[in-house]
C-alpha cells in the first residue's frame, strides 16, 4: 500500500462543475444556426477532445464551420461563464490542496483548451499544479491514453505510479489506457463499475467531500 508518485487532475465535472456552462453553449450555438440539441446530445460529449465535440455538433446539431471553428465559439461562451463565477465542485479544492501540502506532484489534465483552463488556474492557489496537459496540446483526446501519458512524462513519472481523478467514463478510459490507477467520481454522467474491466485499477466515489491523501493509496 503506497501513496500514489503523482495525482493527476480532470477538470470539467471534477474540480470544476462547469457541464452546465457546456451545455448551455451548445444549445445556444445550435439554436443559431437553425437545428437542434438535446441533453442527451449534450451528454454524449462528457469528457470529451473539444474538436470531437466540434465534429458532433457539427453532423447532429447542423452548425456550419470547421470543428476548430465551432471550438471557439464554445470557448468563447464558457470563458465568459466562469469570469462571472467559477463553480468549484464540493471538496475538490480541499483534496488538491492535501495532495500538494503532502508533496505529492500534481498535473491538471484536461480536454478543455489552454485558454479556458488558464481561467480555472488562475483562481487556484500559485503552484497547484507542477505541469499541465491541455486538450489543444495533444494530437488524440481522452478516452486515448495520450493525454495521461503526456502528463506523466512531463513529471518524470511512470504512469502505473499515479492516480487520476476523473468524473467520465471517457476519462477513466483514457486514464486506466495510459496505465493509471483512478479515482472515479461520477457527476454528470455515471461510471459504469466495470469499465476497468475486473482490473481492480478503478474506485468509484460518490464525492470529494472529505476525501484526503489516504484515500489515495492502493
Amino acid at each position: 500500500m503506497n501513496q500514489p508518485a503523482a495525482v493527476l487532475w480532470d477538470m470539467d465535472g471534477t474540480i470544476v462543475d462547469t457541464e452546465p456552462y457546456w451545455f448551455a453553449a451548445e444549445f445556444e450555438i445550435v439554436e443559431m444556426h437553425g437545428g437542434q440539441w438535446s441533453h442527451e446530445h449534450a451528454r454524449a460529449l462528457v469528457g470529451s477532445d473539444l474538436l470531437d465535440s466540434g465534429a458532433y455538433m457539427r453532423k447532429h446539431g447542423g452548425v456550419d464551420g470547421e470543428p476548430a471553428e465551432i471550438v471557439e465559439m464554445l470557448l468563447d461562451r464558457v470563458v465568459a461563464q466562469l469570469r462571472v463565477e467559477v463553480p468549484w465542485r464540493p471538496g475538490a479544492r480541499e483534496l488538491l490542496s492535501a495532495v500538494n501540502e503532502a508533496g505529492i506532484p500534481t498535473a491538471l489534465v484536461t480536454m478543455s483548451w489552454k485558454r479556458f483552463a488558464d481561467q480555472v488556474v488562475e483562481c487556484l492557489p500559485s503552484g497547484s499544479f507542477r505541469v499541465s496537459v491541455t486538450g489543444d496540446e495533444v494530437a488524440r483526446g481522452k478516452p486515448h491514453p495520450e493525454p495521461y501519458l503526456l502528463a506523466a512524462e512531463r513529471l518524470g513519472i511512470d504512469p502505473r505510479d499515479c492516480v487520476a481523478i476523473e468524473d467520465s467514463p471517457t476519462g477513466v478510459r483514457s486514464a486506466l489506457a495510459a496505465g493509471c490507477r483512478v479515482l472515479g467520481v461520477p457527476h454528470v454522467v455515471s461510471i459504469p463499475e466495470d469499465v476497468d474491466q475486473g482490473s481492480g485499477q478503478l474506485v468509484i466515489a460518490a464525492s470529494l467531500m472529505g476525501k484526503t491523501v489516504n484515500d489515495l493509496v492502493w
